[in-house]
């Protein structure tokens, strides 16, 4: 759909401008999109060496051609669910409903995320969202769009607080990413289940330090105990082998990944501070509600700006 050229209209803040924006030629690398956006020497996932394809905006990748599209479904946790205090209407997947309908004509338009929602919720027992929301074969051409893995990491920082050893946190690590591929090819391995076809796009997983480590950094942080200002160690390195993980998935499946994790750092608990590795000019805003966990309306606007240049690309 390169012809169709849409947009919400947002002052978004590319994270480094790619060579070609025209989206011919090359596809940029995640090191050429995300140059000045974290502390190589400090380990930021290696994406290039996975393969993948990333669209011309740097926003996501661009492994499928998703056009046709009838019905849209949003899953996954509070994310995409939507949290007060920003209103219904500025929530990302109304924001993205209204552009993609735009785009391509009215849709049926369906949201089964739940609030703490994690991986282990998307297939297995008690919840089985995915099994719920999609109880029957659906005939029609499907566009579903999902944010998973966040409740994880946050127990990942739980325990990396409370003293397990790294090795068995990033076994955790792996075993949620590992929920999460059992989620995808859930849709990529069934045709049956989606005889109009589906395609899929997700978020990578986001987190509030600007790749600090600190969890107290986040004004509520009182409300949650034990968060300080020291950073968990191990925190980066799980964050690491998740985010490699969720891209290894996506170019295995030959399905869509976005870049919610470096475009929101330097929009976190740390944004404005030069001294931070994500630093994006001292006017940068933060793009989290009180809850530390959230976007806030210019996060949700962002995002949706994000999804929407991805399923377009």
């Amino acid at each position: 759909m390169d012809s169709l050229v849409i947009t919400l209209g947002l002052a978004a803040c590319t994270p480094h401008p790619p060579a070609d924006d025209s989206g011919a030629g090359t596809p940029p690398t995640a090191e050429e999109c995300f140059a000045g956006v974290g502390d190589p020497d400090l380990g930021l996932p290696d994406y290039d060496g996975l393969q993948p394809t990333i669209g011309h905006h740097c926003m996501g990748t661009d492994h499928q051609d998703i056009e046709g599209i009838e019905k849209l479904v949003f899953v996954g946790d509070s994310i995409t669910q939507g949290t007060p205090p920003t209103e219904s209407d500025d929530y990302y997947r109304n924001l993205l409903s209204d552009a993609l309908e735009e785009a391509w004509g009215e849709l049926e338009v369906d949201e089964c995320a739940r609030f703490g929602a994690r991986t282990d919720d998307l297939l297995l027992d008690p919840h089985q969202d995915i099994l719920e929301c999609f109880p029957e074969v659906e005939e029609r051409r499907t566009l579903v769009v999902m944010t998973s893995g966040g409740n994880d990491m946050y127990e990942v920082a739980y325990d990396l607080r409370d003293g397990v050893e790294i090795d068995q946190v990033l076994d955790s690590v792996a075993y949620y990413a590992s929920l999460f591929r059992d989620a995808i090819h859930h849709f990529t391995d069934n045709p049956g289940l989606f005889p109009g076809g589906v395609s899929v796009i997700f978020g990578n997983v986001y987190e509030f330090t600007d790749n600090e480590s600190d969890m107290g950094s986040c004004p509520a942080a009182a409300e949650y105990e034990g968060w300080t200002s020291e950073p968990l160690e191990g925190f980066r390195e799980a964050y690491i082998l998740m985010n490699e993980t969720y891209m290894d998935i996506a170019v295995e499946t030959g399905t869509d990944l976005v870049f919610m994790k470096e475009w929101f750092c330097g929009h976190g608990f740390h944004a404005g501070e030069p001294d931070n590795e994500c630093f994006r000019g001292e006017d940068a805003e933060t793009w989290f509600d009180w809850t530390c966990f959230h976007p806030d309306t210019e996060g949700h606007a962002q995002l949706a700006e994000m999804f929407l240049q991805t399923v377009l690309d």
